[in-house]
């Protein structure tokens, strides 16, 4: 399997204006990067989608993006994945393409072309939306969780805390699913990290999908990143609830978790958060 982690030797610029630093103004180190290939994603022997992203649960990555095009919904209409040949100029197998072998009776989208998660597809806000409520099988407006907003609050540092890839890289976007239980404590399903936020959700959203738990009704998913409309596309397709973002969601991106009955959150950081959508979610602590 593709390394997810991979050492380059750095030249490091210290100037801080310390002895040590103007003595030896340059080190040389070593530095561990996040590993970023292309992946292609065929249905069938036709290609379908390439994607950019970090080697490593690469059948996650697919289910969970034909899950997000609407294309399957349920774990029994994917038969299979499984790896096809490749190799690098030495010769060695890249496991950079992934065939996806879905049921019979599945619809097909058209081959090549990523209609609803290129922000430059040329449709607009409006037919974006449809189109993902055209898409969406699972109605999260019906979704009766409710979660306290202090453990809100908490799920940045919870999914800061199990980033084992940032930790060493400083480089990846992470995705985590949590579950509240009835008394109020969130567990944490599952976390991916990928280069990209949206790979990385669609590996969350695809483990999901081959473990037979859609729709993911009374869950939230945290990101690291800010909440793109496609973000929400993907939590509207996959039955999530509640996306909560430390950083800021896009105009469209509200205006998408409105009309599906999402929760947005954004700004989410430890000590405050803002609600953009579907606030009656979130419990208020009694003192205020």
């Amino acid at each position: 399997m593709g390394r997810v982690t991979q050492r380059r030797k750095i030249h490091r610029f210290v100037l801080d204006g310390s002895p040590q630093a103007l003595e030896h103004p340059v080190r040389f180190r070593e530095d561990f990067l996040a590993v970023e290939e292309p992946l292609e994603v065929r249905l069938g022997h036709l290609s379908f989608s390439v994607t950019m992203r970090t080697p490593g649960d690469d059948f996650d990555l697919v289910a969970g993006f034909l899950v997000s095009e609407g294309v399957i919904w349920d774990a029994e209409q994917l038969i299979s994945l499984r790896f096809c040949a490749g190799e690098d100029e030495n010769g060695v197998q890249t496991f950079n393409v992934v065939e996806a072998q879905l049921r019979p009776d599945v619809v097909l989208p058209e081959i090549g072309r990523n209609v609803y998660t290129s922000s430059s597809c040329g449709i607009c806000g409006t037919d974006s939306i449809e189109a993902v409520r055209k898409s969406s099988h699972f109605n999260a407006a019906d979704d009766p969780l409710a979660i306290p907003v202090e453990v809100l609050a908490s799920l940045p540092d919870r999914l800061r805390e199990a980033q084992a890839v940032f930790d060493k890289t400083g480089g990846v976007h992470a995705a985590g699913l949590f579950r509240m239980h009835d008394d109020g404590e969130p567990e944490l399903l599952c976390l991916r990290e990928d280069v990209g936020r949206h790979n990385a959700v669609d590996k969350v959203v695809g483990w999901a999908l081959r473990e037979g738990l859609l729709p993911l009704r009374g869950t939230v998913l945290q990101v690291s990143g800010r909440a793109s409309f496609e973000l929400v596309q993907k939590a509207a397709l996959a039955g999530i609830p509640v996306l909560a973002a430390v950083s800021a969601p896009s105009s469209l991106a509200v205006e998408l978790a409105q009309d599906t009955g999402l929760t947005l959150v954004g700004f989410s950081r430890g000590t405050s958060l803002n609600v953009y959508a579907g606030s009656d979610r979130v419990g208020v602590p009694a003192t205020l």
